[in-house]
């Protein structure tokens, strides 16, 4: 049983198109089970199509279609399950299609295809003879229809935007907000590291195309690393002025040169020394050092791409693309010039990963995790970008083209209502003032005007200088990035987050492999567990601050009382240390606490004898109230902020926080979401700090609502079943106020 699936899979897979796969299927499958007829239908626009089949007229394929409400076929994909009878004829949804002289069959049996909940198809196998099919013929058809999901779904895509040209829609992640509408490039998914061993035959002129690359290269990150000093981003620099330096003679730049001197061809070269080195630091047992495979590997792929093709950067100023690739690298995207870079689409990444960082800090729509998006030709097609919904929609029709660019538009108009009351205090009509703070990580997310007219920053990611280094940062590089945090900030208050890493969130030089990343070693546990690390990073923190009081700490991932304690004792360490080394009194900061692990819900009252503060990280919150890894999509869909029980535990924190006199605070993208502004607002958080392009919405909402209102509205939407139903009284409120349609974006 096992090997005639795994059979049955492998070949269906390796089909070089839909229409031969579904051959392939049908054939083999009918053979599998010594049946007489098999047959596939494939869901299109609402209706079930025949196409493919052994057993049934084969004229008949692609010509029999029926809507969902039709037909044994069409109960199947209704009731998304199976569907086994020992008379099909007798049953009251049978349906006759005279052409595909199906009248000889009785026994009748029949399983959905279904991919992350959506119907794709329905497989049915027929006998002549009427009988019930076994349990064991049952199980064995469901489980094929279940491995052969994905690789029908992905052939259908491919076959839909070869061949037809008609619209096709691919979902993903949201990395960074927005929407955007322009012709594909497909990079890098043809250049590989593994290049084949050419000899050169003349060795000066191999060595000069080599030299002029590598200075292309050189040249590049020069002007990419310049750039975002010029903006005051220093930290993403660092990571473009780190390859230069493996360009050098006496590094990786002078080995390349060596190899081609002994005869290879350049591309050859460059291939041969990168994977020599790559081999030997992942031999190695230091982590920092096998991680540098990583840097050698991106090095090398750079060098190749401007020795194979050049000038595929060199774009049309007024012509901007959609980066389409396997995985985009931060330096890949900075090569981009804001203006020709309408937006990203990759493969693999994390919402954290280098370019989803810097697409947020450059305002450029991206979506990561979207599968199969290479497997077709989508280069130079039109696409439209959805970030705001996590959807790419390939060879779009010129009607939903137009939807969008009014979307656009509008979204524009909308901004620069926003952007008119900015600098004005947020204020509900009734007079309740709520205070709007910051969430960043890049200097250049700060500096900005925008930046200047929040009421502080709320959350500073450290960890982000931690991601974009090469190794970790000593302790005199932090003071300088947390000395211009501080420094741009002007007299508001800045909570920095210590280090939070792990989960989604890795260090390129201190990999963390575990099983369930998210239940395992990150936040507090890993600075806990490396004071040498931690104690540095708590030192510079206060020498940034010095005799100032802007500066609150925040601890990520705590689980318990002890974490704190423990950190409280790092704290006075290396404030006293500092005290007696600089000869000086620093200011000693306010600390709090991240609340996201449900469990300290439940000590609220022990937490307030201990720290200042709590900062709501609603996101986390989430996914371990709801059991819910919000990055993995075949479970994404039932991570939900507006569920009845997560409003509970808000609200919940919210009043102990009060009751015990903790200062409280939301710093989860749900304070940056109008629906969620409006909830915590409700439950009495006035503090709610968001990522920037939030900012002047939920100013511009908050502004025209009523507290008291709000606090009305609440009881009835703790009181949903679910998620959808508190949008929907949401919704109404706002359409009360006539609010929805300026505040909606799709």
């Amino acid at each position: 049983m096992l090997n005639m699936l795994r059979d049955i899979t492998q070949a269906v897979a390796r089909a070089s198109s839909l229409e031969s796969a579904l051959n392939i299927l049908v054939s083999q499958t009918r053979l599998a089970m010594a049946t007489h007829c098999c047959s596939i239908y494939i869901l299109e626009q609402q209706h079930l199509v025949l196409s493919a089949t052994e057993g049934l007229q084969q004229s008949a394929v692609g010509r029999v279609s029926m809507p969902l409400s039709q037909g044994l076929v069409g109960l199947v994909a209704e009731r998304e399950e199976a569907v086994n009878l020992a008379d099909a004829r007798i049953h009251p949804r049978f349906k006759l299609f005279p052409e595909a002289a199906e009248e000889e069959y009785r026994a009748f049996l029949a399983v959905p295809i279904i991919f992350q909940k959506q119907v794709v198809g329905v497989i049915v196998v027929q006998q002549p003879e009427a009988r019930q099919f076994s349990e064991s013929e049952e199980a064995f058809l469901m489980t094929l229809a279940a491995q052969l999901a994905v690789v029908v779904r992905s052939l259908k895509h491919k076959a839909a935007i070869t061949n037809v040209q008609q619209q096709v829609v691919f979902s993903g992640v949201n990395a960074s907000s927005g929407i955007a509408i322009a012709h594909g490039l497909v990079l890098g998914g043809v250049i590989s590291l593994e290049q084949p061993e050419v000899n050169c035959f003349d060795i000066d002129a191999e060595i000069q195309r080599l030299k002029l690359a590598m200075q292309r290269c050189k040249d590049m990150l020069s002007s990419i690393s310049q750039r975002f000093e010029r903006e005051k981003s220093a930290d993403v620099a660092s990571i473009f002025t780190a390859f230069q330096l493996l360009l050098d003679d006496s590094s990786l730049g002078g080995e390349y040169a060596r190899e081609v001197a002994l005869g290879w061809q350049a591309e050859s070269a460059v291939s041969r020394v990168s994977l020599r080195y790559i081999k030997q630091f992942l031999e190695m047992e230091d982590p920092y050092l096998k991680e540098r495979a990583s840097d050698i590997r991106e090095l090398g792929q750079k060098l190749l791409r401007q020795l194979i093709e050049p000038g595929r950067l060199e774009l049309e100023p007024d012509k901007p693309v959609i980066l389409v690739a396997k995985e985009v690298d931060a330096t890949l995207l900075a090569e981009f010039p804001r203006q020709k870079l309408a937006g990203i689409v990759t493969e693999r990444g994390g919402v954290n990963a280098h370019a989803a960082i810097l697409a947020r800090a450059l305002g450029v729509p991206a979506i990561v995790g979207v599968d199969d998006v290479l497997s077709i030709d989508i280069d130079q097609k039109l696409l439209v970008l959805n970030a705001n919904r996590g959807q790419l929609l390939v060879s779009p029709s010129p009607a939903v083209i137009e939807e969008y660019q009014l979307l656009i538009d509008a979204d524009v108009e909308k901004q620069k209502q926003f952007s008119a009351e900015l600098n004005l205090p947020s204020v509900t009509t009734d007079g309740q003032r709520i205070h709007l703070y910051l969430n960043a990580g890049l200097l250049s997310g700060i500096a900005s005007e925008i930046a200047e007219c929040a009421d502080g920053i709320g959350l500073y990611r450290t960890e982000i200088p931690f991601m974009l280094h090469q190794r970790f940062p000593s302790e005199s590089e932090q003071i300088n990035v947390y000395r211009q945090v501080l420094s741009a900030a002007g007299d508001r208050p800045v909570v920095m987050r210590t280090l939070d890493v792990g989960g989604d969130k890795p260090l390129p030089y201190f990999p963390i492999k575990e099983d369930n990343p998210f239940l395992g070693w990150r936040g507090i546990r890993l600075s806990l567990d490396h004071p040498e690390l931690f104690l540095v990073q708590l030192r510079a923190m206060l020498q940034a601050a010095g005799n100032g009081n802007q500066l609150q700490i925040l601890l990520p991932m705590v689980s318990n009382l002890d974490e704190i304690d423990q950190t409280l004792k790092y704290l006075e360490q290396a404030f006293t240390e500092l005290n007696q080394e600089l000869k000086t009194i620093l200011v000693r900061p306010k600390v709090g606490v991240m609340l996201e692990v449900p469990a300290l819900l439940y000590q609220l009252q022990d937490v307030a004898k201990r720290v200042d503060f709590v900062s709501v990280g609603s996101n986390d919150l989430t996914q371990y109230l709801l059991a819910v890894d919000r990055n993995n999509p075949s479970v994404s869909s039932l991570f939900d902020s507006y569920h009845p029980g997560i409003l509970r535990a808000l609200k919940r924190a919210v009043d102990e926080c009060k009751q015990y006199d903790l200062d409280v605070s939301v710093c989860g993208e749900l304070a940056g979401e109008p629906y969620g502004a409006l909830l915590l607002v409700a439950m009495g958080y006035n503090k709610l700090s968001m990522n920037q392009g939030s900012l002047a919405r939920i100013n511009f909402l908050l502004r025209r609502v009523s507290k008291q209102e709000l606090t009305d509205l609440l009881e009835s939407i703790l009181q949903q079943s679910n998620g959808n139903q508190v949008r929907g009284l949401l919704a109404s409120f706002l359409r009360k106020h006539n609010l929805l349609d300026l505040i909606n974006m799709d």
